[in-house]
């Protein structure tokens, strides 16, 4: 979450009185994440989330991202519920921006994470797996295989002033997973985002899941090597394989990967660490002057890469 756009005042009260939430008491910017304007909006009826919609987030996917969140929680899953006004919408316009009001979430997300948290996050992942079998809308991952190079070109020589060499890095990695990557493996709605700010726990038990803002059809065991790259690494970049193995057998006890799934997570890992990469890296580049947000490091997830390069089989990331 992060804030690029302001919203006044008069504004917010306008907008909140198309629904029926109870009067503005107070408001204020959310600065945690890369992706949209949120803010956490306090009425007379309680706490609610405003979400303004930019940069990557197109206008004609917010169908699927605020239906998919409906579709889950009617099955079971404990994430944010869009706020229809009176007219029975979701969608509304604030600053200039789509706009959206979602139910607040009660808990905290884990700056450290043990295996027993890596451990409840797979099992909530394979249970969304599950859960959107029946999601009738479809949306192609627009940040999968086929979109990294042109991403890459988007930040251009200007990769080499992050750390020298860098580009090159790239491009050798890219060659290698555009040749390898794995096309007909299991398949349907993934989070693709599942990173611990976007996961809340009360005490150790998890509550639930937020941001589906990246959700789409993918292959489910991306999304678990998605989740090995944000969840199961140390700050020096060391893998952690008691982390590693926490997950995916959390995982596996609502889903059981097949024997092709498994073969094909270390290029499914390699290609999760690129995507962050390079998506972190356009951000370092392309921060809006005066925005409330402050950009990754695309560096974490080169450190990440490498780990994954040297990986054999699936049985390195904790996989009995």
């Amino acid at each position: 979450m992060a804030v690029y756009t302001d919203v006044s005042a008069d504004d917010l009260a306008r907008f909140i009185a198309r629904y029926d939430i109870g009067e503005l008491l107070s408001y204020k910017g959310i600065a945690e994440g890369v992706e949209n304007s949120n803010f956490l909006v306090h009425t007379s009826a309680g706490n609610f989330i405003l979400t303004l919609y930019e940069k990557r987030v197109a206008e004609a996917d917010l169908p699927f991202f605020l239906g998919l969140m409906e579709h889950l929680a009617a099955r079971g899953l404990n994430c944010p519920q869009p706020v229809k006004n009176r007219e029975g919408g979701m969608l509304g316009v604030v600053a200039g921006r789509p706009a959206a009001i979602v139910t607040f979430l009660d808990g905290l997300w884990i700056r450290k994470p043990n295996a027993g948290h890596c451990a409840a996050v797979g099992e909530a992942m394979a249970r969304l797996h599950l859960a959107g079998a029946d999601f009738p809308i479809k949306r192609p991952n627009a940040l999968s295989v086929d979109s990294w190079r042109p991403l890459f070109e988007h930040a251009g020589p200007r990769g080499d002033s992050v750390r020298d060499g860098l580009c090159s890095e790239i491009v050798t990695e890219l060659d290698v997973l555009e040749k390898n990557w794995p096309r007909d493996l299991p398949a349907g709605v993934i989070h693709a985002d599942l990173f611990p700010d976007n996961v809340f726990f009360l005490g150790d038990r998890l509550s639930g899941l937020i941001d589906f803002y990246f959700a789409c059809n993918d292959m489910f065991a991306y999304d678990v090597a998605i989740c090995l790259n944000c969840w199961c690494f140390e700050p020096d970049h060391s893998f952690n394989v008691t982390k590693g193995r926490a997950l995916l057998k959390g995982y596996e006890k609502v889903r059981p990967l097949s024997g092709i799934e498994r073969a094909a997570l270390p290029v499914l890992a390699r290609g999760a660490a690129m995507r962050f990469l390079l998506t972190r890296l356009v951000d370092w580049l392309a921060v809006p002057e005066g925005a409330l947000v402050k950009p990754k490091d695309p560096l974490e997830y080169r450190g990440k890469l490498r780990f994954h390069q040297s990986v054999k089989s699936a049985s390195d990331y904790g996989l009995s």
